[in-house]
């Protein structure tokens, strides 16, 4: 398969249970490299734009560019911002979460989505296809549903 488009990089915080990792069912895919947090080997980000609460809204615009996902909580999410912060921050439109999260320290900002959520949710501005993204994800009918995104049904795509 020849992407017409950067792979994504996802960093993932090696402390956060496995089990709840919404985008770990996802290795293999040719789309998109995994990397363990701390990064000890320096990644090649140039093109890049990083997924942030922050920043310029993720548009069509950005299509030509690789996307950089942070993986954690989000009790780690400002010390791993902090290691990426010269790749340029884009945020993703308002839209709600359907993964039932509960954080014990109050960190969980209201705006905050599921790794796989915002993934999906990004390819699908970028109109890059969004096939087998959703298909682990529990509660990824519930997520459609919500944000009126029903048209992509379980393994449809958004091109």
């Amino acid at each position: 398969m020849v992407l017409g488009y950067p792979p994504t990089v996802i960093v993932r915080n090696p402390r956060e249970n496995p089990k709840k990792c919404s985008v770990l069912p996802l290795k293999g895919r040719e789309d998109l490299i995994f990397v363990a947090y701390p990064v000890t080997r320096p990644i090649a980000l140039t093109g890049y734009v990083r997924l942030a609460i922050d920043g310029e809204e993720l548009s069509i615009k950005d299509a030509s560019s690789g996307l950089l996902l942070l993986d954690g909580s989000w009790r780690w999410a400002g010390v791993m911002d902090r290691d990426f912060v010269e790749v340029p921050a884009r945020s993703l439109p308002s839209v709600q979460t359907a993964y039932p999260r509960k954080s014990k320290l109050g960190t969980d900002p209201d705006i905050g989505l599921a790794s796989v959520e915002a993934l999906f949710l990004a390819y699908h501005l970028l109109g890059r296809p969004t096939e087998g993204l959703l298909d682990h994800y529990r509660w990824a009918e519930q997520f459609l549903r919500l944000n009126g995104l029903g048209i992509f049904a379980r393994g449809g795509h958004s091109d």
